[in-house]
């Protein structure tokens, strides 16, 4: 069998080398008998024809889907590399973003204690109408008793001084009417303080501070009575000690 095929074979050959147009003058060398013809005449029975060899489909260079190349990744690796770049790429937003939080955070915390600290933000001056009311009237009668003086009863300003005055402003009411106290005997001397408008510029709880201005009138009631007339304008810090404000500092803007 094997015989047989090898010489259709050899004869199939013959015939294509005889119709073939020669190209040169070389002489076609025949095979000898039983030589190897080539890669047919080792075919066992089960190899294929030389015709059916030749038609062999040309390899492609496309995947057997048809997708992509040989060379290009595969489809299913596209988004497995932007996930990849998702996965760097989201730490550093986080990062980001942890950062203006905390500027945010730390910017709110900032303004917050700024408002708390502002005086204009405690001072209720303005809104606390009763409150203000009462220490405006209370600093007017304390001001006005306090810097008011008789040759005839220096016993009624020292009252007054412990009354309504506290604090260092004790010793500034001393070292304030020093003079008055040492020349009203002799001069039979009378001071008298009216104040004539005040305005509460602080109010914040129990401390406060009020601009004063007042007109004082010194009368010497001696051999030849004089009378003399004086403005006046200081400021006080009052303090408030159960029902009643006291005076705890006086401001004279003097350096």
């Amino acid at each position: 069998m094997s015989t047989t095929r090898h010489l259709v074979n050899r004869r199939r050959r013959l015939a294509t080398v005889a119709t073939a147009p020669r190209t040169d003058s070389a002489p076609v060398q025949e095979p000898q008998p039983g030589a190897a013809a080539g890669p047919e005449a080792d075919a066992g029975p089960g190899a294929p024809d030389a015709g059916t060899a030749a038609e062999a489909p040309e390899p492609t260079n496309k995947a057997a889907d048809g997708s992509a190349a040989a060379g290009e990744p595969a489809g299913d690796e596209r988004p497995r590399s932007r996930l990849l770049r998702l996965r760097v790429r989201l730490p550093a937003v986080l990062c980001a973003a942890t950062v203006l939080l905390g500027a945010s955070a730390a910017w709110a915390f900032t303004s917050a204690a700024a408002l708390r600290d502002d005086p204009t933000r405690q001072n209720t001056a303005l809104t606390d109408i009763s409150r203000t009311s009462e220490v405006k009237g209370q600093i007017t009668e304390a001001v006005g008793a306090v810097f008011s003086y008789t040759y005839a009863s220096p016993g009624k300003a020292d009252l007054a001084a412990q009354k309504y005055l506290t604090g260092k402003a004790v010793q500034q009411h001393k070292d304030m009417l020093a003079e008055v106290r040492a020349q009203a005997p002799k001069q039979k001397q009378v001071l008298t303080t009216t104040v004539t408008e005040s305005g509460v510029e602080l109010l914040d709880g129990d401390r406060a501070r009020l601009l004063v201005f007042a007109d004082q009138r010194n009368t010497r009631t001696g051999k030849a009575e004089e009378t003399t007339y004086a403005a006046a304008m200081f400021a006080v810090d009052a303090v408030r000690r159960g029902d009643t404000w006291r005076i705890a500092a006086i401001d004279t803007f003097t350096r």
